[in-house]
Parts: C-alpha cells; structure tokens; sequence
C-alpha cells in the first residue's frame, strides 16, 4: 500500500518540480494527538504513532520518531522500504541533514504550510543554506481521496464551578501581558484557547478541544471555527465575553487583512507556517513568543486542585476494582488485553463525572508490556495468562479534571529479575515523589532521583520521567516535566505551586517484558519557607506481589505504608464488601 501511495507522490512532486516533501505528523494546530483527518503519515506509510516525520525525495524515503514509538515503527514499517531514524539521537541523520544530502542547494521543498510550524520550516530552510525554496502544498492531500472530514463536535461551556476563574479575567489579563510587547496576539493551539474561553468541545479523541484559531486585540477578539458547533449558550457566552465568531476556513485570509502592519505576538513552535508567510506578506512585524497561557494554564487554582482530588479518588475506585477483579481469579478465565482495557475504560465511565478516557488505554502483556506506547489491536491481542507482568497505563476525562496513571500487575508469579526491575522503578518513584527543593529548580534538575535506582543497577528508560497535565484538558500539557535530556521538546519551566506533573519511570527489556509505575503530583509549599514539596495526587495500589523489600531502603517502605494507607482510606468505602477485603491485604504493610 505504501510502495503505490509513495509512487504517486513522487509523480505528484515530479510533476511540480518538487526536489523533497516533507510531512509531520501532525494537525494544524501543532497538537499531540491528532484527529482521522490529518494523519498523512498514517495514510503515506502505515505508521500509527503519535510522533512522527516523513520525508519523500524522489528515490527514497525516511520516518524519524522518538524512544517510545521506535519499535512499534519498526514492526510498522517493516517492508515498507522506509528507513527508520532515531529523533534526536546522534546515529541518526536529522531531518534538515537527510535534506541537504538528498535535494540541490537551491531545490523546492514541498510541504503542508499549515501542518508544518514556523518554527520547523524556518529551521529547515536555514539549515538547507538559504537558497532552498518553499512550495505550500497539500501534495499528499490531493492522493488522499477518502479523506475524513473535519471534525464537528459540539462545543459547550466549562461552569466556572470547575474552571475557578471567569474567561473575563483571563482575557483582562491576557491583553496586559500581550500590550508590553505587542499589537496582537495569534494562538492556534487548541487548550490555550479552551482555557482562555472557558470552552470545551470533543473534536480530538480523548482531548476535549475544539478545532479553532483565536486572535486577541485590545478592543476585539476573534475566534475562527465551525459556527455550526455553537449552540445558544456558547453563542450568548461568546457575545459577553466580547469575542467575534468567524469561519474557521477564514483564518488566514483575515488575520492577514486583520493584522496587517501590526506587531503581532506568536509562537512559532505551534503557529503554521502558512500563517507566517500571511503576515510576513501583510508587512505585520512578527514578535516570537511562548503564549503567556501556557504558564498561567499549567498553575492550577485551589478550585481546580480540589476538584482535581475528587477526580482521582473516583479514578482510584474504578482502577482499584478493576485490579481486584484481575488478582482474584478474573471469574475464572483468561481475557485478552483488548478485553481488560475495555472492562477498565468501562468501570471508569461508570463514575460520576468522567466522560471518558484521557488517551487510549494501553494494556501490554509480556512482551507487549517493553513497548513503551503498545496499542492492543485485534492481529496482536493476546490473552492474559500466567506467568507475567500486565502493564496498565489509563487515565480519565472528568468534569473534575484529567488523570493519568499506571500500575503493572503481575498475573500469576514474577520470576526474581521481574521483582527487582519492578522494585527498582518503584523505588524511583517514591524518591522523586518525596523530593523537597528549592524555588527555581526544573524538572531536568530532578529527573536523577527516579532514575538513580535504575542507573545504579545499569537500567534506563527512553522516555521523560513526567509530563504536565491539564485540567479536563490535555493529558500532555507543558511546560514542565522531569527529563534531563536537554532537547528542545523538553520542558524546562521551573516548578510553581499549583503546577500537576505525573512520575512514571520505567524499565523496558524488549521481547521479554516491561515495568512502569505511574503517579500524578501536585506541587506545593514545603514546610520551609523557599522550598517546594509535591502531594501525591493518584490512589490505588501497587501490586505488592511485584516487590522485593529487600531492595527498597527504609524510607522507601515507609512511603510504601504510608501510601497504600491512603490508599486504603480514601478508596475502601466506596468498593463492595469482598473488594474492601481484597484492598486491605493487597495494601497490607511490609
């Protein structure tokens, strides 16, 4: 399928005088997960990962993707006639120098103008020596004769019972960060503008945003989607906040009209190249920038931190059920992965709130478990026998906010080189969840304390430590995170209170099996004045059956206790008297 698709496009790029084609994975918007629509590679190549780039030249073809998805595309594209390259490792080519070997110094390169970044096509274009020339075109677009159609999810009001400030302050303050440098500001990213709005919609699996643009100036604001989504009380919404309704296919031939002449704020890492060749052609003076909301979002306030509790424990509650169903016989018989994941995302919905999972829920067993962003599907599910490790990493969409956790469970008995890897990883966890640091420091500066177990015992992981998390937003939310790789993804804002990070480290042996623990953390004040603790935010325990306490030292196994304590309280009364039974052993002291 790939050898035709790729045959095509080479004729359409031959056709155009077209030296190279370029297609990222993403939408146009510069999100993480992306809707049906917009997954060209997917279409190009077969490769369903999240992060991906394809690169076309006329006799050959190459992906880049990061750690996590690595051998998931190798097992893809196996075939394929692709080659495979490591994003940011230094055996692999990048992008721009794969370009410059494969294209003339002054060649066309071809690309979706509004799918790559400015910042990505500025990069590739300087690095190609200045000569390089740019065509804005969907080429593979133009193959893709089924392609789905944008998404029309209906867009609803977020109560300010859950958001904790009104979208009038946000938008106030907002105006004065954006006067001290700029005319305007122009956001495309979807949760900076849900947050500002106080909106939500359902136009991304498993993120509830809305497909939308919005330019903010100091007397009018405008919001570029499908009117067709708003119902009376948005529209009502919208009109009190003062905010215009234009077409979302409009965009980019307003702000251009709109915008003309005027200094205008944006983010280049998250605005679409197509936008930039507008404004640079209406003569605006383009100010690059991080959004101010990304920051400001990334702080929860006390009411959203609240409800973001009360999120957990009935996440807690639906997790806790679903691992004293698979310790306990799961009444008699062997499901699949696909079968526990459904039961999981099932007990979930069943709680008040939620409106569904926050990602798609990855249930690896063995072998499935060392890949790191393993998705069941019918040809690779299998089913759940003993002996081995069930790796479970799920989280929900609630009205109270998003969780995100993972517990690996043994089914059967672990062998001891399971029990130490787990133990190990478990151990990592507890000593970043304990940290206390001083104001200013990073997560780059704390990622050692999870991964110091590991690296003492000659282990690793690919992938960050932690990521932040929105609130009834997106489960991947910057700009924090623990990874002490310093890459230009990384996330390296310093820790504020309010600010939900999660704290997964793992172990990966591929082909054998896989290991991660996952909690959320909230930052907050320490005791000491200066200094910064985190609180624990998920509740449900660790498989107990996994560890060896041996090689947990004595303040490990005390956080161990004091945790699934916690754990017992909060979760306890709200199982069923044989559940409750289960719980009380399964978080028994050690």
């Amino acid at each position: 399928m790939s050898d035709r698709l790729l045959a095509a496009l080479r004729a359409q790029m031959e056709s155009c005088g077209v030296d190279a084609y370029i297609a990222p994975n993403s939408d146009f918007h510069a999100s993480e997960y992306i809707g049906e629509a917009f997954k060209t590679v997917r279409f190009l190549t077969g490769f369903t990962g999240t992060t991906a780039t394809l690169v076309v030249l006329p006799d050959r073809a190459a992906l880049w993707t990061d750690e996590g998805y690595f051998l998931q595309a190798k097992q893809e594209l196996s075939g394929s006639g692709i080659t495979l390259f490591h994003t940011g490792h230094s055996d692999s080519p990048t992008v721009a120098d794969y370009l410059k070997e494969g294209m003339p110094a002054d060649g066309l390169l071809a690309g979706d103008g509004r799918t790559l970044t400015a910042r990505q096509a500025l990069e590739l274009l300087d690095s190609l020596g200045g000569q390089a020339r740019f065509l804005d075109r969907d080429l593979a677009g133009e193959l893709w004769k089924d392609r789905p159609p944008l998404p029309n999810a209906p867009v609803w009001v977020l109560s300010e019972r859950y958001a904790g400030e009104p979208a009038e302050k946000k938008l106030a303050w907002l105006r004065e960060q954006v006067a001290a440098r700029a005319d305007a500001h122009l956001i495309a990213t979807l949760d900076d503008i849900a947050w500002l709005l106080n909106l939500r919609g359902g136009d991304i699996a498993y993120n509830p945003v809305a497909l939308a643009y919005l330019a903010v100036l100091p007397d009018r604001a405008l919001l570029f989607i499908d009117p067709a989504k708003l119902d009376a009380q948005v529209r009502a919404h919208l009109d009190r906040l003062g905010v215009e309704v234009l077409p979302y296919e409009a965009a980019q031939e307003t702000v251009e009209q709109v915008l003309s002449g005027k200094r205008v704020l944006l983010m280049p890492e998250r605005v679409g190249y197509a936008f930039y060749l507008r404004l640079e052609a209406a003569k605006a003076q383009i100010i690059e920038g991080e959004n101010p909301s990304i920051l400001r979002k990334s702080v929860k306030n006390a009411v959203q931190l609240e409800h973001l509790r009360q999120a957990h424990q009935k996440d807690g509650v639906a997790v806790t059920k679903l691992l004293c169903w698979l310790k306990t016989g799961m009444e008699g018989g062997h499901p699949t992965e696909a079968q526990i994941a459904e039961k999981l995302d099932t007990l979930r919905l069943g709680q008040e709130g939620c409106l569904g999972p926050s990602f798609i829920t990855i249930s690896g067993f063995g072998a499935h478990g060392a890949i790191v962003h393993y998705h069941v599907t019918p040809e690779s599910d299998v089913p759940v026998e003993p002996d081995g490790l069930l790796l479970l990493d799920s989280g929900g969409q609630y009205l109270e906010g998003t969780t995100d956790l993972t517990r690996t469970v043994v089914i059967g008995s672990a062998t001891a080189e399971q029990k130490r890897c787990f133990t190990l990883v478990l151990q990592g966890m507890l000593n970043l969840s304990a940290a206390v640091f001083p104001i200013g420091v990073c997560g780059r500066h704390l990622d050692v304390l999870a991964r110091g177990p590991l690296w003492s015992n000659g282990l690793d992981y690919g992938h960050g430590t932690g990521h932040g998390i929105g609130s009834l937003l997106c489960v991947h939310e910057p700009p924090i995170g623990f990874n002490w790789r310093i890459t230009a993804r990384n996330d390296t804002a310093p820790f504020a209170p309010g600010m939900v990070v999660s704290d997964e480290p793992g172990v990966y042996l591929p082909g054998r099996f896989g290991v991660r623990l996952e909690n959320q953390l909230a930052c907050r004040e320490a005791e000491t004045d200066g200094f910064l603790r985190f609180e624990t935010l998920t509740l449900a325990p660790i498989d107990l059956d996994a560890v060896d306490p041996s090689l947990l030292d004595a303040r490990g196994r005390e956080q161990l206790n004091a945790y699934h304590k916690r754990v017992y309280e909060q979760i306890g009364p709200f199982l069923t008297e044989e559940e409750q039974h289960w719980l009380r052993e399964a978080t028994r002291p050690i």
